[in-house]
């Protein structure tokens, strides 16, 4: 970051002083900015909260202004957080908060230097991403597209939801694993495109139309099952919505469907699809890529479906595709290594 002439550090703080109100100002306008100018997703914005929470505790407990700090400091920190528990990647994800701050501070001419850069957190095992085997995606989808067993205590307006919540479940199992949608894409889909719209689905032409990361759009193709699921909610969906909501996917109060009960939906239907591992969105997507490597082996077209920026990002599903291999290698080869 180049040298600001007027940027000084700020004081310490006082012995015994909390974190003063202006630097509490100062994280929450930054955290404003990252939601309003950088457009990062609801669940990143948590995220980076909880970072600069522990900044807050890491300045009080130095008794240090949000300006005064040093790399020394930080690296301190970042070392007692390392030692107390906090993993490798929680903490790559806590310094690039903070050094995101300090550079924003410093485009603001706040600090003369960024105390965070340079700085990374120990390497970290890069685990494969989870997907599901192709028989237990379909157990999912064929289980979300039947209402759950009523007891016989549910009230009655419990009952006659529980058509619309399977139509609504169903749809979104099979657009999450039949076109690899991220949550966020999904919960951001409209009924209908206009020009305030982060997606919709185009039913003519079976595509649909997402917003994804870094606000850059793209298509991906909706497959038949998907299709069908869609007409059955879009049959049902104006029994429960608000009026004016122009949200695809819907709760029950009639408003936009939120990221906690998506995965909340998907454990219930786990559950009950008797699969052996807790389903969250993002294993939908990962076993959509997976799947699609198996059978056609065109890296550079799953790149293109995912929306990755980065091929590196997608090359790590053919590592999956090794594993898959692998496996029945070992099942079926007389020469396989048997243990």
């Amino acid at each position: 970051m180049g040298q600001a002439p007027s940027a000084r550090p700020g004081p310490a703080l006082a012995p015994g002083a909390a974190v003063s109100s202006a630097d509490d100002a100062l994280i929450e306008r930054h955290l404003s900015y990252l939601a309003v100018q950088k457009h990062l997703a609801e669940r990143t914005l948590e995220l980076y909260g909880e970072a600069f929470n522990r900044l807050r505790e890491a300045l009080a407990r130095d008794r240090l202004a949000l300006t005064a700090v040093q790399p020394h400091h930080v690296r301190g920190w970042a070392a007692r957080l390392h030692a107390g528990g906090l993993g490798p990647r929680s903490l790559a994800l806590m310094l690039s908060a903070w050094r995101g701050l300090y550079r924003w501070l410093g485009r603001e001419g706040l600090v003369a230097l960024n105390p965070v850069d340079g700085l990374k957190a120990p390497k970290a095992a890069r685990p494969l991403p989870k997907a599901l085997s192709v028989d237990d995606a379909v157990a999912l989808a064929q289980t979300s597209a039947s209402p759950p067993p009523v007891p016989d205590s549910t009230s009655p307006r419990d009952q006659r939801e529980a058509p619309w919540l399977a139509a609504r479940d169903h749809c979104m199992v099979e657009l999450l694993y039949g076109s690899g949608l991220r949550s966020a894409e999904l919960l951001g889909l409209d009924v209908q495109a206009h020009p305030h719209a982060q997606g919709w689905v185009d039913a003519a032409s079976g595509e649909a139309h997402v917003l994804g990361k870094g606000r850059k759009w793209r298509q991906v193709p909706v497959g038949t099952p998907a299709l069908q699921a869609l007409a059955a909610w879009l049959a049902v969906r104006g029994t429960v919505a608000a009026a004016d909501e122009t949200a695809l996917f819907i709760g029950r109060l009639g408003a936009r469907l939120t990221a906690a009960q998506l995965r909340n939906r998907l454990k219930q239907l786990t559950v009950r699809a008797g699969l052996p591992t807790h389903v969250h969105p993002h294993m939908l997507r990962h076993s959509f890529a997976s799947h699609l490597l198996q059978s056609s082996s065109d890296l550079r077209g799953v790149q293109e479906l995912l929306g990755h920026a980065h091929i590196t990002t997608t090359q790590v599903y053919t590592r999956l595709d090794f594993q898959h291999l692998a496996k029945a290698y070992d099942a079926a080869h007389p020469r396989a290594r048997r243990k």
